[in-house]
């Protein structure tokens, strides 16, 4: 389940990027992170600590809760 949670978590994050026409490097630079975090982030390699989810919201022009708005598919193993 943790890494089908971090995959979709992933995707959430590249669509909203997406939608805003945007590349990683301009989404790292507008909340202060590194490139490859972000990369990490939407291939579902890293664990967003709360405060990143946060400044990641405000560079996305979200809100943290629409940021965590996305649904999981897991698979039954």
């Amino acid at each position: 389940m943790n890494e089908e949670l971090l995959i979709a978590f992933g995707k959430h994050v590249r669509s909203l990027r997406q939608q805003l026409e945007i590349s990683q490097e301009e989404l790292a630079a507008n909340c202060g992170l590194d490139r490859t975090y972000i990369s990490g982030i939407e291939r579902g390699k890293r664990n967003v600590s709360l405060i990143n989810i946060f400044r990641l919201a405000e560079a996305l022009g979200a809100t943290p809760s629409a940021l965590l708005d996305f649904s999981v598919e897991t698979t039954n193993e």
